[in-house]
């Protein structure tokens, strides 16, 4: 959705608050020419696009020079020694500029139609010194897109102060915000230098510390491309080294502090919560993946970090997941309970049996660890509990089952009445769906309530699919989950399946990086050895 078009400002407001666009590469011919394209795309406001080159070894910067042959807007600044990461070639971007606003653009991402448009109107209109939109997640080649931290950009909202809305520091992204460049430059606001990863956590605590005006719209203003196949994978994306984490962590304590010593406590607060909302569970989910010493060292680490914290980060929603995960981690020198951790990491959460009780009644995380109360969970609301439902496929010739089994968390379960389940699955491949189903809850006994559903897998097709659930209870209330993939050979075994329509259905449950079911379909003998030649690339690689 756009702003309405009697409230565009007109031809000469546009021409007065001309925008430049700083697109940054490096070695990355393939994809540099189309990101700067679409800056030019967006039409007359953007006057400059100021294209860096990080000192390429590719042809990268005779692609550009050749763009900028043909196109007076183009300036080509080359870098005369790489940086090794992307904050020195925006603040070379920076310098550059000559427009009264600029915004950010990575060679392998692109601006949608209308994003500057969108995004100038709202600022011009609002006084603002920064407006941001909705960036989001295209995920390449299937073209699937995740928006980033959507429920900022729900509505149109103009903000006196960031203090306003703590939730910003979510949204760590500089990409999808313009930026008045005399505001920049007032406040000295620069990314840090050199390879520092995640660079834009201190560009953006530095911005919010300045407690600019800020609009915000719900125009989709950046596409930001998702190769997980690549070769050289982004460094938001290369989690698998320790080092990733540590300089996570070390642009996190940097933003903290920016915010705490710009007097900004109530954003400071809320960055650390941020940390462990979102940074701790991201990480948790993956711990399985990683091998031993990687474990310890990320414990370790974290532990140290988590020692910051007082009483009053804690006190801010204390039965949310991260932060019983956090008290787990605190609580124990070792590694441990990591499969169960990585449940609660979730999203949503899903706290797995057994739910210990101390001798007094009080619940805890486990008779080993006392000491990490869930008490907060006896009085969260229903729709925000971490609940948990194990399902688990059992193919068959014709019609497959999916049993799926609640169980039950501190009484709380049982004391809102679970009646039915909602089901349906999604493919990860375009926005396909199987049919809505509703079946109905049966108690098994004082612990859990179970259901099974028929399952026509022919009529899925090839690709992945993820399960969807909500659950409904008698009190009204509802909590939409996904479900735990019950492990071992039998349960997740590949299948072969006859199919009349594609003479072969091959049928793998597993579970993903957070434990939920999901089903890979191949169809037919070739779908069959596709399947077989995409597993040996993930072995591989």
């Amino acid at each position: 959705m756009h702003p309405d078009p009697s409230d565009q400002p007109s031809d000469h407001q546009v021409e007065a608050a001309a925008v430049a666009v700083v697109v940054i590469g490096y070695n990355d011919r393939a994809h540099v020419g189309d990101a700067v394209r679409s800056a030019l795309a967006q039409g007359p406001a953007v006057t400059e696009v100021i294209a860096v080159d990080d000192c390429s070894t590719d042809d990268s910067a005779e692609l550009l020079t050749r763009l900028a042959a043909g196109e007076p807007r183009v300036r080509v600044v080359r870098r005369e020694e790489n940086s090794g990461g992307c904050g020195s070639p925006r603040n070379t971007g920076i310098d550059a500029v000559t427009a009264p606003y600029v915004m950010f653009l990575d060679s392998d991402d692109v601006l949608p139609p209308g994003a500057v448009d969108a995004l100038l109107a709202a600022a011009t209109q609002a006084g603002a010194e920064v407006t941001s939109g909705l960036c989001v997640r295209r995920e390449l080649p299937s073209g699937r897109e995740q928006p980033w931290q959507a429920s900022l950009y729900a509505a149109h909202a103009v903000l006196a102060h960031p203090s306003q809305r703590p939730r910003l520091v979510h949204d760590t992204l500089c990409v999808n915000k313009l930026y008045r460049t005399g505001f920049l430059r007032a406040h000295g606001i620069r990314f840090p230098e050199g390879r520092f990863l995640y660079e834009d956590f201190v560009f953006t605590a530095r911005v919010l510390a300045a407690g600019p005006r800020i609009a915000l719209v719900p125009d989709t203003v950046y596409v930001w491309h998702v190769r997980r196949s690549a070769e050289q994978l982004s460094l938001s994306l290369d989690r698998g080294r320790i080092a990733n984490w540590k300089a996570r962590v070390e642009a996190c304590t940097l933003a903290y502090d920016i915010l705490l010593g710009a007097g900004q406590k109530e954003l400071a607060r809320a960055a650390r919560a941020k940390f462990l909302d979102h940074e701790v569970r991201m990480y948790t989910r993956e711990l399985g993946l990683r091998d031993t010493h990687y474990q310890r060292e990320w414990w370790a680490h974290t532990r140290e970090y988590l020692a910051r914290y007082d009483a009053t980060d804690w006190e801010l929603n204390p039965a949310a997941p991260g932060r019983l995960i956090a008290q787990v981690i605190l609580a124990s020198p070792e590694p441990r309970d990591l499969p169960r951790l990585r449940e609660l990491a979730a999203r949503p959460a899903r706290l797995l049996p057994p739910h210990a009780r101390t001798p007094d009644g009080v619940p805890v995380w486990s008779t080993d660890l006392p000491q990490v109360t869930l008490a907060p969970l006896q009085t969260r609301p229903t729709g925000a509990l971490p609940l948990t439902v194990e399902a688990q496929v059992r193919p068959r010739a014709r019609t497959s089952l999916l049993c799926l089994r609640l169980h039950e968390l501190y009484g709380r379960v049982a004391e809102a009445g679970p009646r039915e389940l909602e089901l349906h699955w999604r493919s990860r491949e375009g926005d396909r769906t199987t049919a809505h189903m509703t079946t109905t809850l049966t108690a098994s006994d004082a612990d859990t309530w179970s259901a099974e559903v028929p399952v026509v897998l022919a009529a899925f097709g090839e690709g992945t699919w993820d399960l969807h659930l909500t659950l409904r209870f008698a009190d009204g209330t509802h909590r939409d989950v996904t479900a735990h993939a019950l492990a071992g050979a039998d349960r997740l075994r590949r299948h072969a399946v006859p199919s009349v329509r594609h003479g072969v259905l091959l049928v793998q449950p597993y579970a993903t990086h957070s434990g939920a079911l999901a089903l890979r379909m191949a169809t037919g003998l070739h779908g069959v050895v596709k399947v077989v030649r995409g597993r040996l690339r993930r072995l591989l690689h």
